[in-house]
């Protein structure tokens, strides 16, 4: 698409692989990549409270109100601006809410929309829970994941709740991950993103 993308924010379905798409962007295009969970998981356990869905939302709501709907993009940008000299660009996962797919677009960036087959999905993060040190967090049933997904896909009447339609229909990319390996995933972000085409 271009060679000049500063900001990019990465949105989607739960389990699609927004991480990846993020590490991809660190480890192949020298971006900083800022997991906006990973800066409510550090809060809840500095808070000595339990790393799970519940409580992240209600961090993620409770920091909105307090500090401005676009908190999490406002603080992975700043720790941007104070490594910038390292980076290309930072690469900002996961968007929740739609004034922070606005704030993005503010800021001069681009977002992505990643979604995937529910299923795959859901396997996915079972297989990937113990690697990624989130056993706990990711416990649950495939009826149990859709339902927690769904509601997180709609507004509960509040703005400083999850709205995750509200972030989709803001998007500017849509990818649908249905790589069968990392490699192949990274070669097609990069190819999407880019424009360019590897063959490792």
């Amino acid at each position: 698409m271009t060679n000049n993308l500063q900001i990019i924010g990465i949105a989607g379905t739960n389990g699609s692989g927004k991480d990846s798409v993020g590490q991809t962007l660190a480890d192949r295009h020298s971006y900083l990549f800022v997991s906006v969970t990973d800066l409510l998981r550090a809060e809840l356990n500095r808070r000595g409270k339990e790393v799970v869905r519940d409580n992240m939302r209600e961090l993620g709501d409770e920091w909105r109100r307090q500090y401005g709907y676009s908190v999490l993009v406002d603080r992975a940008v700043e720790e941007y601006q104070r490594l910038r000299d390292k980076y290309v660009g930072v690469a900002i996962a996961s968007l929740r809410n739609p004034y922070e797919a606005d704030r993005i677009h503010e800021l001069g960036g681009i977002v992505i929309w990643i979604d995937a087959d529910p299923k795959a999905r859901y396997e996915r993060i079972q297989a990937n829970a113990e690697a990624r040190s989130r056993a706990g967090e990711d416990s649950k049933s495939f009826e149990e994941f859709l339902a927690e997904e769904e509601a997180e896909m709609h507004s509960q009447g509040d703005p400083a709740t999850l709205d995750m339609s509200g972030v989709k229909v803001r998007s500017d990319i849509f990818l649908i991950n249905d790589a069968t390996n990392l490699t192949d995933f990274q070669n097609f972000i990069t190819e999407q993103l880019f424009g360019v085409h590897r063959n490792n």
